[in-house]
């Protein structure tokens, strides 16, 4: 396992076969998230983005939670929260780039992306782990928006991302009313793809996303592009994406392996080629 200096404590980073596992690292502040910990996260996924020895990123939390969203204590000290007039362009900007390079690289990466939760994942948090292409929860972790409770309406993509997995109407409930919900109703919505106990949960996360590393990553890239352009775009874009790509991936060498693996019953050895 190789350790990758990001810069500061708040965000550690390791990468081992494959696959990259980054530890927001806050855990006396629930992993909220600070300044250093937003840089680094963003320089690391644009890292991850084009490395090759990458294959699939895991994201996680050290301690026992996943990431309390905003670091509300720190607003709290620095003051209202408000800015003047002629500096909100300049914050809503800074935002933008805050969001795009944390929850828009985790959704846009063509790579899979894997979001493992140890514990609560709230606000900024769970926007967080809901741009991820999968999740895994510890069953005594929990989700919520948070929002509403502090006077926001919301970061990071949350709206956008909830609102694909569970419904508009159920999405707005969540936001609204900010009610925790818990690991097995989380699941039943749609929220987490797996559930297990606390103390498998980071090998349960890597041994996914090792099968992920070793897996055709070329048409997972692929299969992501899809995937997205079904959220947002009509049938026949999906139709003629889906064929561009189909017939890309009958020219990889992963495909004349699988192919052959076949006839020959045995496993498949993919190279991501």
């Amino acid at each position: 396992m190789t350790e990758i200096d990001t810069g500061t404590q708040d965000l550690l980073a390791t990468l081992d076969e494959g696959v990259a596992i980054l530890t927001l690292n806050r855990p006396q502040a629930r992993n909220a998230m600070s300044g250093e910990m937003n840089a680094a996260l963003q320089t690391m996924l644009a890292d991850f983005e084009i490395n090759p020895e990458v294959k699939a990123v895991v994201l996680t939390g050290a301690g026992k939670g996943f990431c309390a969203g905003g670091d509300v204590k720190g607003m709290a000290r620095s003051g209202d929260g408000t800015v003047g007039q002629n500096t909100i362009d300049g914050a809503i900007h800074q935002q933008r780039i805050h969001q795009r390079g944390t929850a828009g690289k985790l959704f846009k990466m063509p790579k899979p992306t894997l979001a493992a939760l140890p514990g609560a994942a709230a606000g900024a948090g769970l926007s967080l782990a809901l741009a991820c292409d999968m999740r895994i929860m510890s069953s005594n972790a929990i989700m919520t928006t948070a929002f509403a409770k502090v006077g926001f309406s919301g970061d990071y993509g949350g709206t956008y991302f909830m609102t694909q997995l569970v419904g508009s109407a159920k999405a707005r409930e969540l936001y609204y009313l900010s009610e925790r919900v818990n690991a097995e109703e989380a699941l039943q919505l749609g929220l987490t793809n797996w559930v297990c106990e606390p103390e498998a949960l980071l090998e349960r996360a890597v041994e996914i996303a090792q099968r992920l590393a070793t897996g055709p990553t070329v048409a997972y890239r692929y299969m992501k592009e899809n995937l997205n352009r079904a959220m947002s775009g009509d049938v026949d874009e999906c139709l003629d994406l889906e064929a561009t790509h189909h017939v890309h991936c009958g020219q990889t060498e992963d495909h004349k392996e699988a192919a052959k693996a076949f006839v020959e019953k045995r496993e498949p050895v993919f190279k991501g080629r």
